[in-house]
């Protein structure tokens, strides 16, 4: 009887360690082919903007604060430019266009990449202020504007911008854009 009791306790404790034993092999197995998935997948970080606050776009208009990012991008690329870079200035404008202006933008942008392409001439504007208007689809920007002949600078003048936007469903467009005077220059012609 001892010996019954003792072979059922053997055949138990050999059942346990040979699902044990499966167990661990099965779990060894999903873990290497884990690691393989995982070094060998593609990876996606999803960065987020440094932002004072948070921006929503809505159908129903543009917000200031996001006006005046785009203002500020826009403005940055429109009015930094050098020989070297024409081709990506021109292209990296044109995505911004809106549809129905974009032939006249683009006519702008080539005519000024025709008159700077061969040249040492670089400019570079320097934002001091910027003003909004969300319910007119404009923005101004004033500054320096900065022209450069290799590394000399030739010129240096105050400058006003004015962008014209167009928003249709959730997409802010530039319609065109213009320089107009500064105050300076308008109480000199008075």
């Amino acid at each position: 009887m001892f010996a019954d009791i003792s072979h059922e306790r053997q055949q138990t404790l050999l059942r346990q360690r040979n699902l044990f034993a499966l167990t661990s092999a099965g779990l060894g197995i999903a873990l290497v082919i884990t690691a393989g998935l995982a070094a060998t997948r593609d990876r996606e970080v999803v960065l987020l903007p440094t932002l004072p606050s948070a921006l929503t776009v809505s159908s129903a208009g543009v917000e200031a604060d996001y006006l005046e990012l785009v203002t500020r991008d826009t403005a940055l690329v429109l009015l930094n430019r050098s020989p070297e870079g024409l081709d990506y200035w021109m292209a990296e404008i044109l995505k911004l266009a809106d549809p129905a202006s974009h032939g006249q933008l683009k006519a702008d942008l080539v005519r000024i990449v025709a008159e700077q392409r061969g040249s040492d001439v670089t400019q570079a504007f320097v934002i001091r202020s910027m003003t909004v208007d969300p319910k007119a689809l404009t923005s101004e920007v004033t500054g320096t504007l900065k022209t450069f002949v290799g590394a000399q600078v030739i010129a240096s003048d105050d400058r006003r911008f004015r962008f014209h936007w167009t928003y249709r469903g959730l997409r802010l467009a530039l319609a065109g854009f213009a320089q107009v005077p500064t105050d300076k220059q308008m109480k000199e012609a008075n």
